[in-house]
């Protein structure tokens, strides 16, 4: 028993130590200069007429992207001729800013100096746009519009994971790196995965088990995921994220 407790601990502490010796994914940049330009990973509205759903993650700012990234969700409707992003920013929010921004910048921008990663891509025609519709009712429903907490939410990753829960046909599988994706809403302990192929138990985000066809298995242990991914095998570190064959 002391020694599973001991390899449990030792892959929680190493993958974080690890992630303190990487290099800085801005360049040594400070975040608050770094660029924010568009990246050209969402397609043209101009030449694609169909409706579109991404979803994207980038390295958290400060300190934190040494243990989580940040995520926001893109839509375009069919025949629309812009996107529109959406995404949760704790910047000014204890001054009375919405913690929800919409169209903060475009839709697949340098996140504050760190390139992208598009973790959903779906595309479509009237199925897609029913989707669209959907998203934009979870957007509404969400219950911290006005609040933020890095750790261990409510925050970005709890507001995608949110519109994952409501919009299960997404299939919605965040990384395991997306700290605040375990926080569930209203003290619930219970809850469906975000991707919808499982289900999972957390307390307020700091500890539970998540076991989902999609996810795999995820451990929490104070906000940092340990898991493995059965059917696309990989392990999934704290900090260090995915590690194994792609989804």
């Amino acid at each position: 028993m002391i020694g599973v407790s001991l390899l449990l601990l030792g892959l929680y502490i190493l993958p974080v130590a690890i992630s303190f010796c990487l290099p800085d994914p801005r360049g040594g940049v400070p975040w608050r200069d770094a660029r924010r330009d568009p990246t050209g990973l969402a397609p043209d509205p101009a030449t694609t007429p169909e409706a579109v759903i991404q979803v994207y993650s980038g390295s958290a700012v400060s300190w934190r992207g040494k243990f989580a990234v940040h995520t926001w969700i893109v839509v375009k409707p069919s025949g629309a001729d812009r996107f529109t992003r959406y995404e949760v920013m704790g910047f000014s929010v204890a001054q009375g800013v919405p913690a929800v921004r919409v169209d903060r910048t475009g839709p697949d921008n340098y996140y504050f100096g760190t390139w992208p990663r598009i973790i959903l891509d779906r595309r479509g025609g009237a199925e897609v746009d029913a989707l669209i519709e959907a998203v934009r009712k979870a957007v509404a429903s969400y219950p911290y519009p006005h609040a933020y907490r890095a750790w261990p939410g409510p925050n970005s990753n709890t507001f995608i994971a949110h519109i994952a829960r409501q919009v299960p046909q997404l299939g919605l599988a965040l990384p395991s790196n997306a700290i605040g994706k375990d926080f569930l809403p209203d003290d619930a302990i219970a809850a469906r995965a975000p991707s919808g192929t499982g289900y999972q138990l957390s307390v307020y985000g700091l500890a539970g088990l998540l076991i989902a066809a999609d996810e795999g298995i995820e451990l929490n242990l104070l906000g940092l995921d340990l898991g493995v991914d059965i059917l696309r095998p990989a392990l999934k570190l704290p900090a260090l994220g995915r590690l194994g064959l792609p989804r």
